[in-house]
C-alpha cells in the first residue's frame, strides 16, 4: 500500500479529491449545513460561558477550512483556465485568417501582453468611429 504522503502528492488522486471537494462545497446543501453549523455555534455560547475555548473552536475550525479550500478553489481555477486556453487555442487554429502569433498569449511578460492589448484598444476605437482597422 502507498504511503499517505505517495497519495497526497498523486496528482491524479489530488485532482479527483479536488473536484469531488468543488462540487461537493459548491452546493447550497453545503451552505446549508455551514449556516446550521454556525448557528448551533452561537447557540451553544452560553452553555460555555462565551469563553475563550468557544471562541477558539470556531475560529480554528473555520481557519483550517478556508486554508484547504484556497488549494482546491485554485485547482480548480487552474484546471479551468488550461481548458479553456486549449478550447481558445483551437478556434484561433480552425479560424481562417486568425493570427496564430496569438496562441500562447497567457505565456508571454507583461510588456508584451500590454502591447498586444493596446493594439486591439486602437483597434476597437477605430472600429467604433467607423474606420478600418
Amino acid at each position: 500500500m502507498p504511503s499517505p504522503i505517495a497519495l497526497l502528492t498523486d496528482r491524479a488522486l489530488f485532482t479527483r479529491l479536488s473536484q469531488a471537494t468543488a462540487r461537493w462545497a459548491g452546493r447550497p446543501q453545503t451552505f446549508v449545513v455551514a449556516v446550521a453549523v454556525i448557528v448551533l455555534w452561537g447557540l451553544s455560547g452560553p452553555f460555555f460561558g462565551f469563553n475563550d475555548t468557544w471562541q477558539l473552536v470556531i475560529n480554528t475550525s473555520t481557519t483550517i477550512v478556508t486554508f484547504l479550500m484556497v488549494f482546491i478553489i485554485q485547482n480548480s481555477q487552474n484546471r479551468d483556465s488550461a481548458a479553456m486556453q486549449i478550447k481558445l487555442d483551437e478556434l484561433i487554429v480552425r479560424l481562417e485568417g486568425a493570427r496564430e502569433e496569438l496562441l500562447d498569449l497567457e505565456e508571454l511578460d507583461e510588456e508584451k501582453l500590454e502591447a498586444i492589448r493596446q493594439e486591439f484598444e486602437l483597434r476597437a476605437s477605430k472600429a467604433r468611429n467607423g474606420k478600418p482597422a
